[in-house]
Formats: C-alpha cells, sequence, structure tokens
C-alpha cells in the first residue's frame, strides 16, 4: 500500500494509476465496442462521443480540482482547452493525409486510434523528458516562453502554406526501404504480397500505415506548440500530461465531426496565435511585473477560453457571411 502513496514526478503514484486506468479503459472502450466494425463515423454519432469525451475529461479536472486544489485544477482546466484548441488546427492536416492516402472514412477511424495509442507514448516521452529539463535548468521556462511569443506572431502574419505529405522525407525513406503496396487492403497495415523478383511472399506496408506514420509524424510537429505552452502555465507534470492526454483522446471522435466543416475555423489559427503570445509573456509579466508573484490561474483561465471562443464564434460567422457572399456573386 505505501505504493499507493509514494511519490512519482510530484505526484502520489495512485493519482497515475487512477489516470492510465481511465485511458486505458476508455481506449478498450474504442477498441471493443466502437471499432468493432471497419465503418463511417456519421457527423451525428462522432458529436455525442465527442460530448462524451469532453464531459470525461471536465469531470477528471473537477477530480483534480478536489484532489489537489483549485490552482491545480485551473491549470488543468487552461491545459485541456489549449490542446483541444490546437487539436482543431490538427484536424485540417490529418484530413489532407487521409485524402493524400486515398484512405476512405470507414478506415480513418482505426488509424486515428492506433494514432492517438502512439501519440499517447510519444507525449509521455516528451513531456518526462520536458519536465527533467525544466526541473535541472529553470531558465528553459524563458526559453519556452520566447518561443511560444515568437510563434504565436509568426501564426498571425504568415499564409496559408499547404503541407507537401507526398514530398515528406520519412515517407520517401519508406517507400525506397521497405514494400508498399499500391492498394489498400482493408484496415490492414501490413500484408504479404508476392515478390516479383523472387517470387515468394513478403511483408509489405500499406497506405494506411503511411497515412499512421505522417499522422504521428504531424502530432510531434504540433506538440512543439503545446508542449511547451502547458509548461509554461504550470510545471507539475501530472497536470501537463494529462491535460494533453484528456484532450487528444477525444480528438479521434471530433474529427469526423469538424473534418466535413473544417473550412469554417479558417480564422481560429489567429486566436490560437493570440493565445500563444498570451502564455509566453505571462512569464515574463510574472517574474519582472507581478516580482515573481504567480500570474492568477483565474485570469489566464479566462483569457484563453475568452480568446478561443471568440475564435470559433468570429470564425463560423464571418465564414458563414462568406459563403453566402459566394452564393449570392456566383
Amino acid at each position: 500500500m505505501e505504493f499507493l502513496f509514494a511519490d512519482w514526478l510530484g505526484t502520489p503514484a495512485w493519482f497515475w494509476l487512477a489516470f492510465i486506468g481511465l485511458v486505458v479503459a476508455l481506449t478498450a472502450f474504442d477498441l471493443g465496442i466502437l471499432n468493432k466494425e471497419n465503418k463511417e463515423m456519421g457527423i451525428k454519432e462522432s458529436l455525442k462521443l465527442s460530448t462524451l469525451y469532453i464531459g470525461i475529461a471536465l469531470a477528471f479536472g473537477a477530480w483534480i480540482w478536489a484532489e489537489k486544489g483549485g490552482e491545480a485544477g485551473l491549470q488543468y482546466y487552461t491545459g485541456f482547452f489549449i490542446e483541444k484548441a490546437l487539436s482543431i488546427d490538427n484536424i485540417f492536416v490529418i484530413s489532407l493525409i487521409f485524402a493524400t492516402f486515398a484512405i476512405p472514412p470507414r478506415y480513418q477511424y482505426r488509424a486515428l486510434l492506433w494514432g492517438i495509442v502512439a501519440v499517447i507514448v510519444l507525449r509521455g516521452i516528451m513531456i518526462a523528458g520536458g519536465a527533467a529539463l525544466v526541473t535541472e535548468y529553470g531558465w528553459l521556462l524563458y526559453i519556452f516562453a520566447a518561443f511560444l511569443v515568437f510563434t504565436g506572431i509568426k501564426m498571425l502574419f504568415a499564409g496559408e502554406k499547404p503541407m507537401d505529405v507526398a514530398g515528406n522525407p520519412v515517407v520517401k525513406w519508406l517507400s525506397r526501404h521497405i514494400p508498399i503496396t499500391h492498394d489498400l487492403h482493408g484496415e490492414k497495415f501490413f500484408v504479404r504480397v508476392e515478390d516479383t523478383k523472387t517470387g515468394k511472399l513478403a511483408l509489405a506496408a500499406t497506405p494506411l500505415f503511411l497515412a499512421l506514420v505522417v499522422i504521428n509524424l504531424a502530432d510531434l510537429v504540433f506538440a512543439v506548440d503545446s508542449v511547451p505552452a502547458i509548461f509554461a502555465i504550470t510545471t507539475d507534470t501530472f497536470i501537463v500530461y494529462t491535460s494533453n492526454i484528456m484532450a487528444i483522446l477525444g480528438l479521434r471522435a471530433l474529427y469526423f465531426a469538424l473534418a466535413a466543416m473544417v473550412h469554417r475555423f479558417h480564422y481560429l489559427k489567429y486566436a490560437l496565435a493570440l493565445v500563444l503570445v498570451f502564455i509566453g509573456s505571462k512569464i515574463f509579466v510574472a517574474d519582472f511585473i507581478l516580482g515573481g508573484n504567480k500570474f492568477p490561474p483565474l485570469v489566464s483561465l479566462g483569457v484563453t477560453v475568452g480568446l478561443i471562443a471568440g475564435g470559433v464564434i468570429w470564425s463560423l460567422v464571418k465564414t458563414r457571411t462568406d459563403d453566402q457572399a459566394a452564393v449570392t456573386h456566383g
């Protein structure tokens, strides 16, 4: 029993076990029930599942609030909302990847599911490494903060640059070093096909596997923004990791609801840019203007949610107006 209360990365082990149990249960639910048959998920079902995942994430935050205090709860919710908003931007990239590899909707869910499983592990490695570095070298937080401010400003003024999926170096490397089928083979990532040179059966990757690889590479790119952002909010490894993962867990359900209307969130990136600038700036404000006092967590959460909500509402209103104008002039 002593093990359950032992400190692990600043949090009792039983907290971690409870979270891991929840993640395993949700993943098993996905694999055993939702993904039992390959079928295209409708928008209605997607919205219901998204609501369920968001509800679970918010309830988990309430549990953190009750067990670790109000400040930790507010930090969790701030990190969750930032990661959730960033995941909406991620959906456009995932949609482009599936289109590039011609993956039909009924097989997309499986690729997303295993992609999320990989993300849980990869984010854990990145966050553990980041936590170790921040603990050893506290000044790295200023580097993270400056990077977030720079990234936010760059997002505000940078133009749209489409992702070159086909020209991805990893895809090219895989294409040169392992056999890849031209066609899909259902939900399989690997199949045995006849080698044209030897006439023997050889293991080959399918386009679904390539899509899975590129999705995880894209997530690593997004993590470069999201992980420093949450470290700028708190250095509590438990809060950093759980807020990230709880936001990502619902991504596969949210994808099918938003993929068809992702263009409606065109202006959200500007709100996200302002969020990154704000989160990065508040570290400098806290240390050099507030005399080392913490930036109020409630204010941080309020500004974050306000900016994201404003970006979503403005996007929906503006794109609807643009669509109506296009119809009128067309």
